[in-house]
């Protein structure tokens, strides 16, 4: 099997070729696939206004953060950096956001503006340099750059392994007693390089029929 480029951006093809792939190698993928066919690619643009909705995503589930993200909107016409920072804490606090996460979402856009930070760059680069400047941010851990690569990237090979509604498929999946930790995660799934942003999407698809919200997300 040819590997696939960690900077190769996945497209339909590909995402169907890495099915493929996933259904010869696991066959509680390949029952996933079969019983409910092709995943969404979850795709999001690139950029500040994504990464600010992942933080918000962050411990809540993607219902909540984008009812605040709605209401957000609603009070900036062009959601930047720049405008984001002209909102005071009373403004931001009435539409839902938390104290944490003022911080978290102020700290990008400063970092935008500022200069430090450059996300069209950051684009090119590859996934180590990548989790290494996002997470030098207050806020931003493995789950949000795992998320941001995933799906406003791209990327084939990111694997969410902190985020819970994966964690919870994975054990219905795999009818395992306990829910299986990060660190468990990441080890048990190796077998799925380079194609698990593959995967994780079949997971999602697999936890989205089996329960009666949306996706659950934990840490950062």
């Amino acid at each position: 099997m040819t590997q696939t480029p960690e900077l190769e951006s996945l497209t339909e093809e590909s995402l169907t070729r890495g099915l493929m792939v996933l259904a010869k190698l696991d066959s509680d993928l390949a029952r996933i696939l079969q019983t409910l066919g092709l995943p969404p690619m979850w795709k999001r643009e690139a950029g500040f206004t994504t990464l600010l909705c992942i933080i918000l995503e962050q411990q809540v589930s993607v219902a909540a953060a984008r009812a605040v993200f709605t209401r957000l909107c609603g009070i900036v016409v062009t959601l930047t950096p720049e405008n984001f920072l002209i909102l005071d804490d009373v403004q931001l606090k009435g539409i839902g956001f938390s104290r944490q996460k003022i911080l978290y979402c102020r700290g990008l856009a400063n970092a935008i503006v500022s200069g430090q930070l450059d996300l069209t760059k950051l684009e090119t680069m590859d996934e180590t340099t990548i989790r290494t400047e996002l997470k030098r941010l207050k806020g931003i851990g493995d789950w949000t750059v795992d998320i941001y690569l995933l799906m406003a990237l791209q990327r084939p090979d990111v694997f969410p392994k902190g985020d819970l509604a994966i964690a919870i498929a994975f054990q219905k999946l795999k009818n395992l007693a306990t829910r299986p930790t990060p660190a468990q995660l990441e080890a048990m799934t190796q077998h799925w390089r380079p194609w698990r942003a593959v995967a994780t999407r079949l997971l999602w698809h697999y936890y989205l029929s089996n329960a009666n919200v949306k996706s659950v997300t934990v840490s950062q």
